[in-house]
């Protein structure tokens, strides 16, 4: 894309599509718009050029930032649309149904971090919260080093 100061920065080109959305009401008010992990995922981007979408969002006015939290469409202080569950739970609850009906087999790897990030579009530690909460939940278990495997049958829980 060109304009007539020359080439316009990727980051940009993303911020029109995000801006695209706002404008049509896709995204609204309050809702968050997509994290870094999903952007660099729906877009092929690096992680700094996603950064720099949330940068020129803000600098256009059309979202905010909270700290820990995300970037929300809207001025700051704008109610924000109620949280659905929590993406690690949400990820967590995948997993474990996927181990119930032995897609993922005892004493086999689980997906990695990585495979994690780019399936569901999140962040390192979403990936890894859901892995903790199947950890906790006695789905599987981390063997430092080899990774995180499905434990066996009679480990599992017993009202999942």
């Amino acid at each position: 894309m060109l304009d007539r100061d020359g080439p316009v920065p990727l980051y940009v080109q993303v911020a029109d599509v995000i801006h695209r959305r706002i404008d049509s009401g896709q995204l609204r008010t309050g809702e968050p718009v997509p994290s870094e992990a999903a952007l660099e995922a729906e877009f092929d981007i690096a992680r700094s050029t996603a950064r720099n979408v949330a940068r020129e969002l803000r600098r256009r006015r059309l979202v905010h930032t909270v700290r820990g939290e995300g970037t929300f469409v809207g001025p700051a202080g704008v109610p924000r649309a109620k949280p659905t569950r929590a993406k690690y739970a949400i990820i967590a609850d995948d997993l474990a149904a996927r181990i119930r009906r032995g897609e993922l087999r005892p004493n086999r790897a689980i997906p990695s971090e990585q495979v994690l990030m780019r399936q569901y579009g999140v962040a390192k530690v979403t990936a890894r919260l859901a892995v903790s909460r199947l950890r906790e939940q006695r789905w599987v278990v981390t063997v430092p080093h080899r990774g995180t495997c499905v434990c066996d049958p009679a480990r599992w829980p017993v009202n999942p």
